[in-house]
């Protein structure tokens, strides 16, 4: 290709002129006054006209997982995917995600499909249960029809939908048994996620479905395993967790817990196929004091020696189920530890940062201040 004296192609001197022409600037100023004056101003505009905002987060109750998210949290305005087997604690990591959306103020709906929400158990995990609005809806267009009412109320920070197995299409449910319904609950949601994504970005509100996972017949090779509802909640997803219980936790030989393993299948907002570990307890959820002593020990916050766990100099305890219970017993020293552990791993709030950054140059000056007046006292 020929080159000019300034070593640019003909076509890069071609595009270069192009956009350099004030016809067609003016042009396109034209058709985005257009666009404005029908559809609302915001409706189309340069990226660079706005400023960048960093996406808002929801912690889900496990600093391993918000580490593997790589942002703190599942994003809000997004749909967010949680499937696994029985029982691996996909409801349990929901309902931590809408008592932490409760903790900072939020509004959170639970479309309880399933008919199987605890609100005894809910409670035990943070939720306030007297302010959540939940829905038992006779049927899957009930359910999401519902669901898509409250998103575009904009007042919601979290909604949950309990389970996309259970959105039963209403012509299933008026058929008879052994009718045959291929493909409705797939085209029920792909139509509903269509409509509640556009809706959801503009209200903020994080939407999170949990699926239940079925065995594809006849795969030999390969995963057989798939998720119900068809393809279109794995594409609309910005998120996809499977969650998988790995090991019992016991004391003695009592269970009172799970290990439970959790690997970002998809990711929008960072690189996915990040996993993280955390342990489940029965009757209390997620045990954000385990996270705590696993990350710090990863963020060297904590320190371990033998069997005793040490931070800032100061033991914690002998072993990691005592150093659980005293983190536990002792909630603002796990709160100080959590956000060294968030400040060490990158996951602190610009403003967060900003505060702490603010503090310590205060506190800086402070200590400057004093020892100047202290050398001049000296002095005289």
């Amino acid at each position: 290709m020929a080159q000019t004296a300034k070593g640019k192609s003909t076509v890069d001197r071609l595009i270069d002129a192009d956009k350099a022409d004030p016809r067609r600037q003016a042009a396109l100023e034209t058709a985005l006054a257009n666009v404005e004056r029908q559809y609302g101003k915001g409706s189309a505009m340069r990226l660079g006209d706005r400023p960048m905002q960093d996406v808002e987060v929801i912690p889900t109750g496990s600093i391993a997982l918000d580490t593997a998210l790589g942002i703190g949290g599942v994003p809000r305005g997004r749909i967010v995917e949680v499937y696994g087997p029985e029982s691996s604690g996909k409801t349990t990591l929901a309902l931590h995600i809408v008592a932490n959306a409760q903790k900072n103020g939020g509004v959170a709906a639970f479309i309880d499909a399933e008919h199987a929400l605890d609100p005894v158990y809910a409670r035990k995990l943070g939720v306030d249960t007297d302010a959540l609005i939940v829905s038992q809806p006779d049927n899957g267009e009930q359910a999401l029809e519902i669901a898509d009412m409250l998103i575009r109320s904009g007042a919601l920070d979290v909604i949950v939908v309990d389970s996309v197995a259970a959105l039963v299409p209403k012509a299933e449910i008026d058929g008879d048994m052994g009718d045959s319904h291929v493909g409705l609950q797939a085209r029920l949601m792909s139509q509903a996620l269509r409509k509640m994504t556009g809706a959801l970005s503009q209200a903020g509100t994080t939407a999170i479905f949990i699926n239940q996972l079925r065995e594809k017949i006849g795969v030999f090779f390969g995963n057989p395993e798939t998720t119900t509802g068809g393809k279109a909640l794995k594409f609309y997803a910005s998120v996809r967790m499977d969650i998988r219980r790995v090991s019992t936790i016991k004391e003695g030989e009592e269970a009172i817990g799970n290990r439970t393993k959790v690997k970002i299948v998809k990711n929008k907002m960072a690189p996915p196929f990040k996993t993280a570990e955390f342990d489940v307890l029965y009757g209390e959820g997620i045990s954000t004091e385990g996270s705590v002593i696993d990350m710090g020990l990863q963020a060297d916050v904590i320190k371990k020696s033998g069997s005793w766990f040490t931070y800032e100099g100061e033991q914690l305890g002998q072993g990691r189920e005592n150093v659980r219970k005293f983190l536990k017993d002792n909630p603002a020293i796990t709160e100080e530890i959590s956000e060294k552990i968030k400040a060490a791993l990158g996951l602190m709030h610009p403003d967060d940062q900003f505060a702490e950054d603010s503090e310590l140059d205060r506190a800086d000056e402070a200590s400057n201040a004093k020892s100047s007046t202290a050398k001049s006292s000296a002095e005289k």
